[in-house]
């Protein structure tokens, strides 16, 4: 499918805004997330010709579109950082965080496992976040600083709508609190996670680029407690929304190994999704996204997997019903509309993702059998929503005429767009009458502008809130659980449900893994 069916396929779907994961030059150590020329199309992805029409050809059909900025942290490919290598005098070494020593630096441990420190040729050492090819930028270098904002505002005047910041909040980084602790690896977040000072540096960002317009700019923003939301996101905030972290990482610990399984349980996924559609709605605007490139998919994270082959359809409209009609922005993720789940790795050399073979390393050092660390990336691995779209039923599902760089899902084999295109009761035709419903109905302005009320219905697995504005309101209801439970809410019109609905003037029960939305 060429670019033109592509965008035909997302307006058919009701997509309105388009975001596109890193597609720059990159060695793609990180899937893209490793950027070593801001201003150029990675070959595999095509040319700036093909950026330029994708574009004006979303433009023509009134689909946004915004980018992914990673502003953390460069490809070690990048000319700059190869130049700070080169050159200990070179403007570029202060590009990045270099030290000559570590000697008497914290034994911090990075996102993917290992340590923030890599030692180069000339004997010092260079800071990472992320993986040791992805080294940090200084942002407290007012030069690179200018390099960013000039690189942003190229973008814009392509015509980009808004971006996506990834890892905005480790921008700012301070050593000075931990460098003087030495009882064991520390997680990196110590130093470098919403770190005072980073407001500054946003607000200079914000001021010398997208802030001169109405741009749509979505944040992750993981470290933002609920008393920083008016600085990054009130009337005067840094960002228009961010995404919240404390309800998708529900299942495991902050900083931990995978293999060390969270237990948890929906009432406090349901406290965790209330706590933050209430602090939004009082400051700004939400971000609501049940999956992207850094989760595994849904259906297999919030389900549990001896339910999923009897009720696969019913999880996936499900966790879409939840999820699209909270007060904010719903995102949807590629294949996410058509219930796809994940696949299955038997090994990790069938894995691409750096975080996953980072994840596998750490849970062997702590003493997990190769069976154990594979469980782990099963339930984990980012590579699950990462695989190649499916299209239709042909070789690699339409995603390719070449080999892809990972196996295609080897679990949900008989999904597709076309199939399910073809198919009335389908979740992809499903989420269709989902966002027809919140876009283009006369109920939208309650769904959009609405604010959100929990309602109590002394269920544990039940999950049920109410969109009003003046007098209009509407109600929302999913069962999480296997168990039907007695609901005995009273509807003048079911609008929407993933089972049979009838004429039911009264909700007694909700179902197994049910779904409505009624007036």
């Amino acid at each position: 499918m060429g670019i033109a069916k592509k965008i035909s396929y997302l307006k058919s779907l009701g997509v309105n805004v388009l975001w596109i994961c890193p597609f720059y030059q990159s060695p793609m150590k990180d899937n893209g997330y490793d950027v070593s020329d801001y201003y150029a199309i990675d070959p595999q992805y095509g040319t700036m010709e093909d950026m330029d029409y994708l574009i004006q050809r979303a433009k023509a059909e009134n689909i946004k579109v915004i980018l992914d900025l990673v502003l953390n942290h460069t490809s070690d490919q990048h000319l700059w950082f190869k130049q700070a290598c080169a050159d200990k005098n070179s403007k570029y070494r202060d590009y990045y965080i270099f030290k000559d020593s570590i000697d008497n630096a914290a034994d911090l441990r990075n996102v993917f496992g290992g340590s923030t420190w890599t030692q180069i040729a000339d004997g010092s050492w260079y800071f990472h976040t992320f993986a040791e090819e992805q080294p940090d930028l200084n942002w407290d270098n007012p030069e690179l600083r200018q390099e960013i904002y000039k690189m942003i505002n190229w973008w814009i005047d392509k015509g980009i709508s808004g971006f996506r910041m990834d890892a905005i909040t480790y921008i700012k980084k301070n050593f000075d609190t931990i460098e003087s602790q030495s009882d064991g690896r520390i997680d990196v977040s110590k130093c470098c996670l919403n770190q005072p000072g980073i407001d500054e540096l946003l607000q200079e960002l914000k001021e010398q680029t997208y802030g001169r317009d109405e741009f749509f700019i979505v944040a992750e923003a993981p470290g933002v407690s609920e008393g920083d939301l008016e600085r990054y996101i009130g009337e005067n905030g840094h960002f228009s929304a961010i995404f919240d972290f404390s309800y998708t990482d529900i299942d495991i610990f902050p900083g931990g190994a995978w293999s060390d399984q969270r237990n948890w349980s929906i009432e406090e996924f349901k406290q965790k999704l209330f706590k933050n559609q209430y602090a939004v709605q009082k400051i700004g605007w939400a971000a609501n996204y049940l999956e992207n490139h850094d989760q595994p998919r849904s259906i297999n994270k919030y389900f549990s997997k001896d339910q999923l082959l009897s009720y696969h359809e019913k999880m996936a409209k499900a966790l879409g019903t939840l999820f699209f009609f909270l007060k904010g922005t719903p995102f949807i993720y590629q294949g996410e509309e058509l219930g796809i789940g994940n696949t299955i790795f038997r090994d990790i050399s069938e894995v691409d993702d750096v975080n996953s073979v980072g994840q596998y390393a750490r849970c062997i050092s702590e003493g997990c059998s190769h069976e154990a660390a594979m469980e782990a990336i099963n339930r984990r691995s980012r590579d699950h929503a990462r695989l190649p779209m499916q299209w239709n039923n042909e070789q690699y599902y339409g995603f390719s005429k070449e080999k892809p760089w990972i196996a295609c899902n080897q679990v949900y084999t008989d999904i597709s767009v076309e199939q399910e295109t073809k198919q009335a009761d389908s979740v992809l035709n499903y989420y269709k009458r989902m966002i027809h419903l919140r876009q283009r109905s006369e109920y939208s302005d309650i769904l959009i502008y609405g604010d959100i009320a929990e309602v109590d219905t002394s269920n544990e697995n039940v999950i049920c809130y109410r969109r009003f504005t003046g007098n209009k309101e509407i109600y929302v209801a999913v069962n999480m659980g296997e168990q039907s439970c007695s609901l005995n809410l009273e509807a003048n019109e079911i609008l929407l449900g993933n089972y049979e609905m009838g004429n039911r003037k009264m909700i007694q029960n909700i179902r197994a893994y049910e779904a409505i939305v009624w007036i």
